[in-house]
């Protein structure tokens, strides 16, 4: 069965060798997968196309076009939309963060408070204010874009991921910011191995379910009162911390889930 992987060019030059991992293990499978760059030629020949990008409408139209994607449009949608995310997270019962749009500081009574923008990712967008000034400050910074803004919750600058494939966590770890309330690993923070708790899995679990996702990460926080709190849906996931902390060989299960989907399709 012959599949793509699809990436935006930045993106295929810092992940290149989590690729090579996915073409590599497609061959344990017979699946001939190969790399393409912003390119769509020839995709329509395609059993099924791993999209590695985060517009959803690119997804959709070869949902569309007949095409198995991996995760899903609808997946793409929901992840890259803080929004959608926590409104995702109540509609199943999943204790979240506080979260509102936001396009004043008049509407914000206690600080400090998180602001960040709808659709940002990795830790990019998201800051910490303090104040009035800081609040209007940060909105004057992305005009024409969607901010929401969250109360601080003090959870040590650190944050768990799970990493989900089909509807069964395989691995999660904790991330913890360095000089920074941010815990992204991509922005210095520092991954280790965790064994999360039976409810926090269940959680993802429940996410990856309603979604119908092939491979995403699920991330929370936890607040000084021991609540898990739902903080982000990641699609499309990376795998580098789970590679350091754990003997999983994620691209193998990755591939594994797509050829049983595939055969189910048949």
């Amino acid at each position: 069965m012959k599949g793509f992987i699809y990436y935006e060019e930045a993106d295929a030059v810092r992940n290149r060798w989590f690729i090579d991992e996915l073409i590599k293990a497609g061959s344990v499978y017979d699946l001939d997968v190969e790399l393409r760059v912003e390119d769509e030629t020839g995709l329509d020949s395609a059993d099924f196309i791993v999209y590695r990008g985060r517009d959803f409408e690119v997804s959709r139209k070869w949902e569309q076009d007949g095409m198995l994607v991996v995760n899903r449009s609808e997946v793409n949608r929901i992840a890259n939309d803080k929004l959608q995310t926590f409104q995702l997270g109540a509609l199943l019962g999943i204790p979240a963060i506080p979260t509102k749009l936001v396009t004043s500081a008049d509407a914000i009574h206690e600080y400090p408070v998180v602001v960040k923008t709808v659709d940002g990712h990795g830790g990019e967008d998201v800051h910490l204010c303090e104040t009035v000034a800081e609040v209007e400050q940060t909105i004057s910074r992305y005009i024409g874009r969607q901010l929401l803004v969250q109360p601080f919750i003090e959870h040590n600058s650190s944050d768990i991921r799970l990493y989900v494939i089909g509807d069964e966590v395989v691995g999660s770890v904790r991330r913890t910011g360095v000089n920074n309330f941010k815990a992204n690993v991509t922005l210095g923070g520092t991954a280790e191995r965790f064994d999360a708790p039976a409810p926090l899995r269940d959680f993802a679990e429940r996410i990856a379910k309603a979604l119908k996702s092939d491979y995403i990460g699920v991330d929370f926080i936890q607040n000084n009162g021991g609540v898990w709190l739902l903080n982000e849906i990641e699609d499309p996931v990376g795998a580098r911390s789970l590679y350091e902390t754990s003997e999983l060989n994620v691209a193998q299960e990755v591939m594994r889930h797509i050829h049983k989907k595939l055969l189910k399709s048949l």
